[in-house]
């Protein structure tokens, strides 16, 4: 269950993708986006990760810090970062301490088949460390504009096909086999 608006984020010791220890501490005085999501290199997790890069210098502009926090590790954390060009920092939080402060670990539900995992929540927080927004329903392709409270902003969305499902990378790849094919 997410933590509320209002109250003081708890404060958490991790790693990033470099192995440097860092606290949320640290970034008193910052307005802080803290996103957590399901697992790196994964469909949703990169849409969210590339519309918060390409949307970076805008968010950077309001005054936020992004940093996204997943069980993955530092490793994969780094190799997701090179992939995708990530301008900001990813947490390794690979035995759920974090998760665990801010409600993030919860059971889930596929196919009947029930299991642990990380609920996408993004918390924003002020300079004071103060839970100003809980974001539990992202859209993963758009969440900049959720952060900032604004879809009407001029902002990069992740480009799709014509009918509008699916990303141009999958769909180019898919035209790619066919003509290989051939």
């Amino acid at each position: 269950m997410a933590l509320p608006v209002g109250t003081t984020a708890p404060n958490f010791s991790t790693t990033d993708q470099n192995g440097n220890r860092l606290q949320l501490s640290d970034f008193r005085g910052k307005k802080i986006v803290l996103y957590f999501y399901p697992k790196d290199m994964t469909p949703g997790c990169t849409a969210e990760a590339c519309n918060l890069r390409d949307n970076y210098k805008v968010l950077q502009k309001q005054g936020y810090e992004v940093l996204g926090i997943s069980t993955d590790s530092e490793k994969r954390h780094r190799t997701f970062i090179e992939k995708e060009n990530l301008p900001f920092r990813l947490l390794a939080d690979t035995d759920r301490t974090v998760h665990a402060q801010y409600g993030t670990w919860v059971e889930k539900s596929m196919y009947g088949r029930k299991y642990m995992g990380t609920a996408r929540i993004t918390y924003i927080i002020n300079e004071a460390g103060v839970i100003t927004d809980v974001i539990e329903k992202v859209n993963t392709k758009d969440h900049t504009a959720q952060i900032l409270g604004d879809t009407t902003l001029n902002l990069k969305k992740m480009p799709t096909s014509k009918g509008g499902k699916k990303p141009i990378k999958k769909v180019i790849k898919k035209l790619a086999k066919k003509v290989k094919r051939k």
